[in-house]
């Protein structure tokens, strides 16, 4: 798949069907990861978590629902596998996030490309954040902490292709 298609089939998937992604899918996420642009080539200050746990979903569910302030509510839609996106605490705040979105976001391509369905988590994760016992469940190292997330697996919903186009965001042209 070409760039540009992919971006044209990227959405956000929030309904999954309950089966697992293959495992050369996730692999092949992990290395759209690993292929992201991160700052100063510091790569040792980020982690990846692939939580396929169907427990550790749960308690991650909860917790966001909790934060949410909404029991009902499942953060992480039901997606079979998160890939969390940890940076360490030692990083420039700003920089450590931006290195987490850069990451997600290739993830987000690769997933389309391999015929995924993903979107982009924060509810759970700005929970996860405040809950340092969970926080040790999941082993992130106390020298991390949990930046962004994406869900991902097979869209339970069919997706169109859209046109890309430039007028969503006011672009201004300085010559």
């Amino acid at each position: 798949m070409e760039v540009m298609d992919a971006m044209s089939r990227r959405r956000s998937c929030r309904a999954y069907l309950p089966q697992q992604i293959l495992n050369e899918k996730r692999d092949e996420i992990l290395k759209a990861a690993n292929a992201a642009p991160v700052g100063m080539g510091e790569y040792q200050n980020v982690r990846l978590s692939v939580i396929q746990s169907a427990a550790l979903l749960e308690k991650l569910d909860r917790c966001g629902a909790a934060f949410l302030g909404d029991p009902s509510l499942r953060p992480t839609y039901g997606a079979p596998t998160v890939i969390l996106v940890s940076v360490s605490r030692d990083s420039k705040q700003d920089a450590a996030y931006c290195n987490a979105a850069c990451i997600v976001e290739n993830m987000h391509l690769a997933a389309t490309d391999l015929g995924l369905g993903s979107v982009y988590l924060l509810g759970c994760i700005r929970a996860l954040q405040q809950d340092a016992a969970l926080q040790r469940e999941l082993k992130i190292p106390e020298a991390f902490f949990p930046a962004s997330a994406l869900a991902v697996g097979y869209c339970a919903e069919t997706g169109h292709m859209r046109a890309l186009t430039t007028d969503k965001i006011k672009t201004d042209y300085l010559r």
